[in-house]
């Protein structure tokens, strides 16, 4: 009754105030919410193209103006008219990707996309070049997607151009906040910018093409400044220069085709039946797509609207301006289109803060990325990916700039290998089960592997001194971090698995009967009673306080300590010697000696006393933690931080002080008396020539003298007030008991002694009980020679 009364009063007393950490991240993000308030909303075809669609649709405010930078740098005004035949080549592969991501839709149902077919149909290892792949992609898109709604604002309002990248990061940060505090991608807020923009980019390509049939459609001059230069170096179009640059611009123009992939990554959201529902919005995805980018595209050569070096006025903002014209309504058409959009693209930036964290919780999953990132947020997001996702997006920005063309080299190579791996896996998976119609199935997804297979190819080589070479370089090495991660794992799952394969076949393992709790102290203080306290409460066998003597100084104080609080007389303090000052490996031999010796489950309690500022932190080590990490090494030994928490009010110390109190006036452990017979004799020993006789041939009720170096000493025993010390010379260890007294002076872990008596059993172990001593040699700290 007593020690609830005094649990009571700890909990009223204890202020248990919470880190400041976790403070700022409820005011900055609000309250946390409870697994049971995340569900899936299930989305329609009408409402799943606008939330789903926003990162593909989005890429044609782009996709042109990456092709006539290449296309007039080299070509002219000549490049105007390459750029419709190129445009078509490039939607001739988009429709063989949607064919090809038709069929994925159907068969793979849950989220993953390209990864989950990699991964079903060639393996994990294999699967890893996709999610490599796709991880990239996400990190890009997000600059990439960024970049080009802040060059749309810029494009409106030009005098904001000197602030584009740092518009930009604040876009990525703002919306790593909105999702780490957990907006869903979901509902009509999200799919109005898809609708917005289409419709405005599709009224400007309706009145652009009216205009230029009526024959009214503006043409822009290309010398202004500010515009890339024109330059037509007179190459014949099937010349190897040409074919290089056309190669190059057709890389550009791939860019458009980012995102299709993101239907196939969100089948699951979708209403019953998911799949069929599925490739029917990808199938309005990306007719709505190849309209906007060949409407773009013919306007753009009809205007001969101009890229400009620092990608301000946006090649689809002149198309706007041109198609809407002057005037008020004009310039009211105009704006709205620059704000759809910005609107878009910043949706299509925070497209990746979804699919990154939940492809990063899949690849976890299975072992190859860090297990932290399965673990759902103070929101229920997977906070840990969005944080890495939002650090990478950002230092590739401050690498490269908030420019669109400068990013492209490192998008469109992520996203065709995922391309790639969607339409071979698929193929496989054809060959496999021959289901209905499968040889057309095949013949479609193995083209759209091999297609996409050479557009990587042409993409690395044409973009390789652009930047490709980081993707390049990252590609392999990011594979076989995941590779090393994932052995590093199933090592770990095959340790588990030994023991449950042991258990499972009726194995028994070997336990002792004995606990020994050794509780590892430096002073005497309520973090170490607290220890005690706690020992006390795993009822052992045995238990005994260790201090590694580092300074005999400090060991002498410490062994007065203990005996002037009357400690010593229910939890024994053993002083061991650690002359080189390698506290964790002193540590670990007593843990392993305790386990050998005493045939005991042995129980390693090491008192931390927490700090909460950063510059007390700074003043202390974590030599607790190297301790527990070496001796949870050891067969039979498990390690137990006990932390006491330094911060706790004045009235809170007082309540564990007199908790404490009782704790020292508490038996801890039943007594254990010293056997003085065994029943039978054993062989006589082999003394020395001096009258000593070795450790090691010593024997039961047999009168010897032994010399060796004292070890352990060991203040207070379960037998009552005595002192123990451990001496051992070569050939074995004994152990000295001396029954009333807690201290002679010399008797120091490292001293050298001479002991006679008669050889008795304690514990298990040979001893001497009141022996006649003589110090022979003291290493620890100078003492006068004592005889007793």
């Amino acid at each position: 009754m007593q020690g609830a009364v005094v649990a009571d009063t700890v909990a009223a007393q204890v202020d248990l105030p919470e880190r400041l950490g976790y403070k700022l991240k409820r005011k900055l993000l609000g309250r946390p919410l409870v697994s049971s308030a995340m569900h899936e909303e299930k989305l329609s075809k009408r409402l799943a193209l606008g939330v789903l669609s926003s990162d593909c649709i989005s890429s044609s405010a782009y996709g042109t103006e990456e092709m006539l930078i290449v296309l007039l740098a080299v070509f002219g005004l000549t490049g105007f008219h390459i750029l419709m035949p190129l445009t078509g080549v490039v939607l001739g592969v988009l429709i063989l990707m949607t064919l090809s991501y038709r069929e994925v839709v159907m068969v793979y149902t849950r989220a993953g996309g390209s990864y989950v077919v990699a991964r079903e149909n060639f393996g994990p290892k294999i699967a890893q070049i996709a999610s490599v792949a796709l991880l990239i992609d996400y990190i890009v898109t997000v600059a990439v997607q960024a970049a080009a709604g802040t060059a749309a604002i810029t494009s409106a309002a030009p005098h904001l151009d000197r602030w584009s990248l740092e518009i930009t990061i604040g876009v990525v940060l703002l919306l790593a906040y909105g999702n780490l505090r957990g907006i869903r991608e979901a509902g009509r807020s999200f799919a109005f910018p898809t609708y917005f923009f289409v419709v405005m980019a599709g009224l400007a390509v309706v009145l652009g093409v009216i205009r230029e049939i009526v024959g009214d459609l503006p043409h822009y001059a290309t010398d202004v400044p500010g515009m890339i230069p024109l330059d037509d170096q007179h190459h014949a179009i099937f010349s190897f220069a040409a074919i290089y640059v056309l190669l190059k611009a057709f890389a550009n123009g791939g860019s458009s085709l980012t995102g299709l992939e993101a239907i196939s990554n969100g089948v699951s959201a979708f209403k019953r039946p998911e799949g069929r529902n599925a490739r029917r919005t990808l199938s309005v995805m990306s007719v709505l797509l190849g309209t906007l980018v060949l409407g773009i595209s013919y306007l753009a050569w009809r205007t001969h609207a101009t890229p400009y070096a620092d990608g301000s006025p946006t090649v689809i903002s002149q198309v706007a301006k041109a198609a809407f014209g002057g005037g008020v309504a004009g310039q009211t058409g105009f704006i709205l289109v620059q704000i759809a959009t910005a609107l878009i693209l910043y949706t299509g930036a925070n497209t990746p803060f979804t699919g990154f964290p939940f492809l990063a919780s899949f690849i976890a999953e299975d072992s190859f990325l860090p297990r932290q990132l399965t673990r759902r947020g103070h929101r229920l997001a997977f906070s840990n990916g969005i944080i890495v996702l939002t650090i990478a997006a950002v230092a590739l920005l401050l690498g490269v700039g908030a420019h669109v063309d400068k990013l492209v080299p490192f998008y469109a190579i992520g996203v065709f290998t995922g391309f790639t791996m969607a339409g071979l896996g698929m193929a496989k998976y054809h060959s496999r089960e021959r289901e209905r119609g499968w040889r057309r199935k095949l013949a479609v997804n193995f083209t759209g592997g091999i297609v996409s297979a050479l557009v990587v190819v042409i993409f690395a080589v044409v973009k390789f001194t652009e930047g490709a070479w980081l993707v390049v370089l990252l590609f392999p090495v990011g594979w076989l971090l995941l590779m090393r991660l994932n052995r590093q794992y199933r090592r770990e799952a095959k340790s588990l698995e030994l023991v449950s394969a042991a258990r499972a076949d009726g194995a028994t393992l070997s336990h002792y009967a004995r606990h020994t709790v050794l509780v590892f102290i430096d002073r005497v203080d309520l973090a170490v009673l607290r220890a005690l306290r706690y020992a006390g409460s795993l009822r052992p066998t045995d238990v005994r306080a260790v201090h590694l003597m580092i300074d005999s100084l400090v060991a002498d104080e410490l062994q007065r300590q203990w005996i002037d609080r009357g400690l010593g007389d229910q939890v024994p303090l053993e002083v061991v010697e650690c002359s080189d000052r390698r506290l964790v490996r002193s540590a670990a031999e007593v843990a392993l000696a305790a386990a050998l010796e005493d045939r005991a489950e042995v129980t390693v309690l090491l008192p931390r006393r927490t700090f909460r500022g950063i510059s007390q932190r700074l003043l202390h080590d974590r030599t607790a933690d190297r301790i527990a990490a070496a001796v949870s090494r050891i067969p039979h030994v498990a390690a137990t931080i006990v932390p006491f928490d330094t911060t706790l009010s004045p009235e809170a110390f007082e309540v564990l002080g007199e908790r404490a109190d009782q704790l020292a006036q508490e038996p801890a452990l039943p007594a254990t008396r010293m056997r003085t017979d065994r029943g039978e004799d054993s062989a006589d020993g082999h003394p020395a020539t001096d009258g000593v006789t070795s450790i090691g041939a010593a024997s039961w009720k047999q009168r010897v003298t032994i010399e060796g170096r004292v070890r352990t000493v060991q203040v207070g025993t379960t037998a009552g007030r005595s002192l123990e010390v451990q001496v051992f010379d070569e050939t074995g260890g004994v152990r000295l008991l001396f029954f009333g007294r807690t201290h002679i002076p010399g008797i120091v872990p490292g001293a050298v002694l001479r002991a006679s008596g008669t050889v008795g059993e304690y514990k298990g172990h040979l001893a001497l009980a009141n022996p006649r001593y003589e110090l022979v040699a003291v290493d620890a700290k100078p003492e006068p020679v004592a005889t007793g």
